[in-house]
């Protein structure tokens, strides 16, 4: 049983996803403004936020990028809500933080299944808390890295993008498990998304950067 917050203007669709996630064994608590959802973060912190995209008095977006800023939430599972459909606005959501994204109109058994997966993605144990190769070291508990122990500033996905590869260092990483992990189970966005990252990535890192090697056809390794 999670702690479910929804935050939707709709009142017929807020409704909607109350209904079913209760049905489903969790506590849901809902809001229909900004202001008051962060009211009640500052209260209590929920296991999943369900965040509609296009508030009264706030943009989804600034929101996500306003939770991900701030280090005591900046974990908390978000999924996006949102009538918009084009490519773009699905990869700006999931480049400020988004974890997933749902499309209006959607099926009950979609948002179920969306929630269930992103729960069981965030609810395993967490990982070493400090992560050190080479000359690069990873700090999951201040969600910050160093290179040479000067700070490197990354962006919320290169920093998870960062962590895959190192959790998983002598291992390539494929392409899918990489998307999956960082952008949502079933982003579809183009490939070119993930290259242009690894591209920024390394050249933040520097020369640590060359740490990061690619497998053509198959995906990323890092590798000292």
């Amino acid at each position: 049983m999670a702690l479910i917050y929804v935050v939707e203007d709709d009142k017929n669709i807020r409704e909607i996803e109350k209904i079913a996630l209760q049905n489903s064994g969790h506590v849901v608590e809902e809001f229909e403004y900004a202001k008051d959802f962060f009211a009640a973060l500052k209260e209590r912190e929920p296991d999943l936020l369900l965040l509609d995209i296009m508030l009264p008095d706030a943009d989804g977006l600034e929101v996500v990028k306003e939770i991900r800023g701030d280090a005591v939430y900046s974990a908390l599972p978000v999924i996006m809500v949102t009538a918009k459909t084009s490519e773009i606005d699905k990869v700006k959501g999931l480049d400020m933080g988004a974890d997933d994204y749902l499309i209006k109109p959607f099926g009950v058994m979609e948002l179920i299944s969306r929630v269930k997966a992103l729960l069981r993605r965030t609810s395993k144990e967490p990982a070493e808390k400090i992560i050190t190769i080479g000359n690069v070291c990873l700090n999951e508990e201040k969600h910050c890295v160093t290179v040479e122990n000067e700070l490197c500033e990354l962006t919320y996905k290169e920093y998870e993008l960062l962590k895959v590869l190192m959790t998983n260092v002598g291992s390539v990483a494929t392409r899918e498990e990489i998307l999956s992990r960082v952008w949502g189970t079933d982003f579809e966005g183009e490939s070119r998304t993930l290259d242009m990252h690894i591209k920024t990535l390394r050249q933040k890192l520097g020369e640590a950067g060359s740490m990061i090697k690619t497998v053509r056809n198959v995906g990323y390794i890092f590798n000292v």
